[in-house]
This record gives structure tokens, C-alpha cells and sequence, in this order.
């Protein structure tokens, strides 16, 4: 009987040549810093929009799927650190479709993601720069972050770190603040706990619109699954990797309820939901000098890290489609520094499309971009489940050593994941503002199958 690992062998084998220098330090910060960006600093006031202060729901809901998504994710990796990551293990242990379909999907979704970001970023340097062209930021903040990301996997790692111990020191005082102000803030005063239920009490939009929420709440947390991607540059894959996971795990959580929690204390839901910033709104309650310049450079470096993570991460995928035979073999040649250079510049396509969509659908950029983005995120999720459930049945069958990390109670947490994320994704199709996910995922679904069983099957 075949030993599992001897045929993902020669998978990891065809993507050497990466250099392994991220740290356990620099693996947990790219976890953070992929998974807090405008996800939560302006995405949130959509959830919010959506389900009021049930938000905290719909959250909690997200919480959940990315936790055992993690957990799923950590058991896998451990096992196999490679660059390929899930695209790799589906192709192993459920088919060559299944990891050609999930690494174009994924690639795919975070090359819009990474527009969204840069699209964000000309936007904040509005705050300090009114009436400068939107495409002179994007142009220059997209060259800065390329360059970072084309020197080499330490530079990428450095920067990162640092842009996430910003983002990281920022929320913390926050919440620090938050919760000061809302102990001393007076009865009668407009701060509270009571802004849960007031304006029309805590579903004010039904259970429909929290659930809704909760779309926007897994847009806020994709980005976590990065470290998986990033464990084939690890100096330490299984310390690295484990311990990433579960400090990412508990920030996150922490991070993205408590802060949430604090913003519908600070500001009533109905400000928060309108599509703005609630943490910009919440923050500007302190009436502090100067607090809205630093609560904007804050949210122009949450973007800018998630950017810089979303290029390194698609730069990867691209890479080892390469590698698979998958795409052409350009895009899997390295550089002296190690570095995919073309991949790179080919995953800056989101960059160009963001620049269009932003001069198309000047108020609506945003929102198309995540909807249409949400299909390849949702589906990459779903297949990450799905992957994990064979995975494991393929190594207890074959009599395998005991993993050095395991997934809870599987195989029932597992199947719950996949479970919700076939609600979530079926979910879209009955709501307005992401009518699109599947609206145009599906098309691109049946292009991507296409294309691989006409062109790459045989190989």
C-alpha cells in the first residue's frame, strides 16, 4: 500500500527553491496581519449595517468557522509544510481537480482582495492629500509593497511584522480606551451598553440580517489562512506553524469581538452601519487633538499590511501552479533571492482592475469588489474542510504515526464547517448586495473545469 506521504513527496519536491526564513514571530504576525485589515476597520460598519447590534452574532458565528477552519489547517500543515498549502493537499487527497479548482480560486479571490485594499489606501491618503489623483497613491503604494515583496522572504517578513505590531498596539488601545470611557461614561449619556437594545432592540433587521452579517464577517477573517501558505518559508515548520495558529486563533477573537463589542457601546449601530468606519466614528467619541490623523494612518497601515500579505500570498499560489504544471513555467521561476518575480507582477492584476472599478462604480467599488471576491474565499474555505475530512481518513486507513497536531472531535467539528460554509455560500444568493458572488463565481467555476479537464487533465 502506498505510503501517503511518498506521493505528496514529489509534490513538495517541485516547489524547493523558496528560502525558509519567516520565524514563529514573523508566521504569527502574517496571520494577524492578512486576517485584520479593512475587513474589520471598514467592512464591519457593512455587518453592522446589516444586522445591528446582533453584528456580535454574526461575528461570533465567523469566529467560529475560522477556528475550526485552524484547527483543521494546523492538523494538515504540520504534516506537510509546503508553499502549496491546501491547493497541494487537495490535489493529493481529494483530486487533481480539486487542487487545480481551490489554488485558481483562491488566487483569483485574493488579487481582487488585494485591489480592495489598494483602492482603500488612496482613499485614506485623501484624509491628508484632498484633490490628488486616487491613481497617484495606488501607483506608488503598489510599487513600494511590490518591491518589498520582490527582494526576499526576510524583507517581506520584517515589514510585516512591523505593520502588524501597529495594527496589533492600535486595537489594543482601543480597547483599553473604549472600555474606560464606557465604565466612567454617565447613566444618562449617550455611551452604553443600552445601545444594544435601543434603536429598535439587538435584531433590529431580523435573524436574516444577522446571518447576513456573517458573510461579511468571513470576508473580515479570510486572510487567516495565510500562515498555511507562508509554512513553506518557515525556518521551524511545526513549532512555527503550531504556534502561529493558536496565537492567531486567541487574537483574533479577542480583537475582533471585544472591538466590536466596545464600537455599538460607543456609537449607536445606526451610525456605525452607514458604510464608514465605526472605529474611525467610535474613536473620534474621545475628542482627542489630533486622534482622527492617527486613527487614519492606523487604518492606512492595516491596509497597506493586508496588501502586502495578499501580494506574498497569491504570489505563492501562482507559483506553485507553476510548479504543478498548471499555468506556464514562468510564473514558477525564481530569482537569485528566491523570489517568484513573475508571479508577482502577475498577481498585481487586482491593482489594475481595483484602479478601473473605482472610476466605473466610484460608490459601490468596494462592495462589488468583496461580493465578487467572496466566491473563491468561500469556496477555498469550504474545500479546506472538505480536504481535512479525506486527509484524515486516508492517514488513519493507512495506519499512519500519530499526527503531531490533531483537529478536535473529528470527524463532526470538520463536517460542521463544511456544513456552515455550504449555508453561507447558498446564502448569497438571496441577498441583494452579494448577488454577484455567485452570479459570477459559478461562470468562472465551469470556465476553471473546463479549462482543466480540456487542457491539463493529462498532465
Amino acid at each position: 500500500m502506498t505510503h501517503p506521504n511518498s506521493g505528496f513527496a514529489a509534490i513538495a519536491a517541485r516547489e524547493d527553491g523558496l528560502q525558509r526564513g519567516l520565524s514563529s514571530g514573523q508566521m504569527s504576525m502574517i496571520a494577524i496581519g492578512g486576517a485584520i485589515g479593512t475587513g474589520l476597520f471598514l467592512g464591519s460598519g457593512f455587518a453592522i449595517g446589516f444586522a445591528g447590534p446582533s453584528v456580535l452574532l454574526s461575528y461570533a458565528i465567523g469566529a467560529l468557522i475560522a477556528i475550526l477552519l485552524i484547527g483543521c489547517l494546523a492538523e494538515m500543515t504540520v504534516a506537510h509544510p509546503t508553499a502549496g498549502s491546501f491547493g497541494a493537499y487537495a490535489e493529493h487527497y481529494v483530486s487533481p481537480w480539486a487542487g487545480f479548482a481551490v489554488r485558481y480560486a483562491y488566487w483569483a479571490s485574493i488579487v481582487l482582495a488585494v485591489g480592495t485594499e489598494v483602492t482603500a489606501v488612496a482613499l485614506y491618503m485623501q484624509y491628508w492629500f484632498p484633490g490628488t489623483p486616487a491613481w497617484m497613491w495606488i501607483a506608488l503604494f503598489s510599487a513600494a509593497l511590490v518591491f518589498v515583496n520582490a527582494m526576499s522572504v526576510d524583507v517581506f517578513g520584517n515589514v510585516e511584522y512591523l505593520f502588524s505590531t501597529i495594527k496589533i498596539a492600535a486595537i489594543v488601545a482601543f480597547i483599553v480606551i473604549g472600555s474606560w470611557l464606557v465604565y466612567a461614561a454617565p447613566a444618562a449619556g449617550p455611551i452604553g451598553f443600552k445601545n444594544y437594545l435601543q434603536h429598535q432592540g439587538f435584531f433590529p433587521n431580523g435573524g436574516s440580517g444577522m446571518w447576513t452579517g456573517v458573510i461579511v464577517s468571513i470576508f473580515s477573517y479570510l486572510g487567516i489562512e495565510m500562515v498555511a501558505v507562508a509554512a513553506g518559508e518557515a525556518k521551524d515548520p511545526q513549532r512555527a506553524i503550531t504556534g502561529a495558529f493558536k496565537a492567531a486563533m486567541l487574537r483574533l477573537v479577542v480583537f475582533y469581538m471585544l472591538t466590536l463589542g466596545l464600537m455599538l457601546a460607543i456609537v449607536p449601530w445606526t451610525s456605525a452601519g452607514n458604510g464608514h468606519s465605526p472605529f474611525v466614528m467610535a474613536m473620534e467619541a474621545l475628542h482627542v487633538p489630533g486622534a482622527a490623523g492617527l486613527i487614519n494612518f492606523v487604518i492606512l497601515v492595516a491596509a497597506l499590511s493586508a496588501m502586502n500579505s495578499q501580494l506574498y500570498i497569491t504570489t505563492r499560489t501562482m507559483f506553485s501552479l507553476s510548479r504543478a504544471g498548471q499555468a506556464p513555467a514562468r510564473f514558477g521561476k525564481l530569482s537569485k533571492r528566491g523570489v517568484p518575480v513573475a508571479a508577482l507582477s502577475l498577481s498585481c492584476a487586482g491593482i489594475a482592475i481595483a484602479a478601473a472599478l473605482s472610476i466605473l462604480y466610484p460608490k459601490g467599488s468596494f462592495m462589488l469588489m468583496m461580493a465578487i471576491s467572496m466566491f473563491g474565499a468561500m469556496f477555498t474555505w469550504l474545500m479546506i474542510f472538505v480536504t481535512h475530512y479525506c486527509f484524515r481518513r486516508r492517514w488513519n486507513r493507512e495506519g499512519q504515526p500519530a499526527l503531531a497536531f490533531r483537529m478536535w472531535a473529528f470527524p463532526w467539528l470538520t463536517l460542521l464547517g463544511a456544513a456552515l460554509m455550504l449555508a453561507i455560500m447558498a446564502t448569497t444568493a438571496f441577498t441583494r448586495e452579494f448577488e454577484m458572488t455567485l452570479l459570477t463565481g459559478v461562470p468562472f467555476m465551469l470556465v476553471l473545469s473546463a479549462l482543466y479537464f480540456l487542457r491539463y487533465r493529462k498532465r
